[in-house]
């Protein structure tokens, strides 16, 4: 470690030690049984929009899978690298993620959703089965808190997972999805698990507490190169600032802080910031403005770990000033290269679509997901589609009410951009 990472990683971790206690704890082995319950992820403000409600619980059919890991070993080949717009393999050929959400973990259910109707074993092998090559997996800071356990899952389907914690359900989710050759990028998308935040941190899970946690899971991970990516906090909005120094609202600041504490104890791992939702009175969705990055990048101590993130939806989510545009859809390109696009095109950092999604079903929502899948392919961009699940209220997912059935209109769009799986 040189002395100006030792220098920052001190500063960005002060009471790391004790704050690092309730993950630890939550490490230990232990089970429970609460009430299942579903949460819902919506809302908008002025410009912004909150987007993608993972509400309501899993209903219809499903199927208990073999309870195999038969598949791809979970070795790498190597760390991925940030270089200029693109994400490089260990020989610098450039690779992409073309992956899909799976939400639960972040819910009072801290638990994937869907694992009482099907097995985990089951999900995975249709996940990679698909062609996606990643798994963007949102959780809650509160699955770590000392006493938290899953609910959701039917442990005749799930046997492995009978007495499982939280953070011990989510390793068996590595393990398993490097043995069919999936990666997983880490999404810490709330501090409690009944509702987003605007911030990084509130009351109860203060910013030593985000850091620690961070750091807990950097060196749990920092041996296994199924976890490629740590996606720092999801969708920073309302008082979330870029660049302007404000400690308790500078995001910039803020990612960058977490980043070196990160990197100091996983230099490998990459470190996606996603943007926020007002910029020089500019509005776009949560956690989709990149607009400040421009004139005020993140820097990390380590280079090359550095992916932007954005966030993208559809009229039928909030009537955006952009979807009335008489020119719709052609307006789009333009509209994304100016928000977010940008980074990518022309060789600043690499961007992560890290979530869009849509129920398909108006006009206009087609031509977005049409034209955005086209302007992903058209720029080597990364994407993770929002979502696996059907019960997100507001987009559905690419599967169906019955957790099996496949929304072929949905993949039609997807696949043509998919990218071979990752080293």
């Amino acid at each position: 470690m040189t002395a100006a990472l030792a220098a920052r990683v001190m500063s960005a971790s002060r009471s790391l030690l004790l704050a690092s206690l309730p993950l630890a704890l939550a490490l230990q082995p232990g089970c429970g049984d609460p009430d299942e319950g579903g949460d819902g992820e919506t809302g908008d403000d002025g410009g912004g929009d909150g987007t993608g409600g993972d509400g309501g619980g899993d209903d219809g059919g499903g199927d208990g899978g073999d309870g195999s890991d038969d598949g791809a070993g979970p070795g790498g080949g190597g760390a991925l690298r940030a270089v200029g717009g693109q994400i490089v393999d260990a020989d610098g050929e450039p690779v992409r993620i073309t992956g899909i959400n799976w939400f639960g973990f972040e819910t009072p259910e801290l638990a994937p959703h869907g694992l009482r109707l099907r097995s985990m074993d089951s999900m995975l092998d249709q996940v990679a089965e698909l062609g996606f090559n990643t798994l963007r997996v949102p959780f809650a800071t509160q699955m770590f808190d000392p006493g938290s356990a899953a609910g959701g899952i039917d442990f005749n389907l799930n046997p492995d997972l009978m007495g499982k914690t939280p953070p011990e359900i989510l390793d068996i989710l590595v393990d398993k999805a490097g043995a069919r050759g999936l990666r997983i990028i880490l999404d810490r998308h709330r501090p409690d698990a009944n509702g987003q935040s605007e911030l990084w941190y509130t009351d109860q899970y203060p910013e030593e507490r985000w850091i620690s946690d961070w750091v807990a899971l950097a060196e749990r991970y920092r041996d296994n190169p199924v976890v490629i990516a740590f996606d720092l906090h999801n969708e920073p909005h309302g008082a979330a600032t870029w660049g302007d120094g404000v400690q308790a609202t500078d995001w910039r600041a803020a990612a960058a802080r977490a980043g070196d504490a990160i990197l100091a104890a996983h230099p490998d791992i990459l470190i996606v910031v996603e943007g926020i939702e007002s910029f020089d009175d500019q509005y776009y969705w949560w956690g989709g403005n990149l607009r400040g990055a421009a004139g005020a990048p993140v820097e990390l101590a380590v280079p090359e770990r550095l992916v932007y993130s954005a966030h993208d939806y559809p009229s039928s989510l909030f009537e955006q000033p952009w979807f009335s545009d008489p020119t719709y859809p052609a307006n789009l390109p333009g509209v994304w290269r100016d928000t977010w696009g940008y980074l990518a095109e022309d060789g600043t950092a690499p961007v992560l679509v890290g979530e869009f999604g849509t129920r398909h079903e108006t006009e206009s929502d087609q031509l977005w997901l049409q034209s955005l899948a086209q302007y992903i392919g058209d720029n080597g961009l990364s994407f993770t589609f929002w979502t696996l699940n059907p019960n997100s209220g507001d987009t559905g997912g690419i599967l169906e009410d019955d957790w099996q059935t496949v929304r072929e209109d949905k993949m039609a769009v997807l696949t043509p951009i998919m990218a071979s799986p990752l080293p």
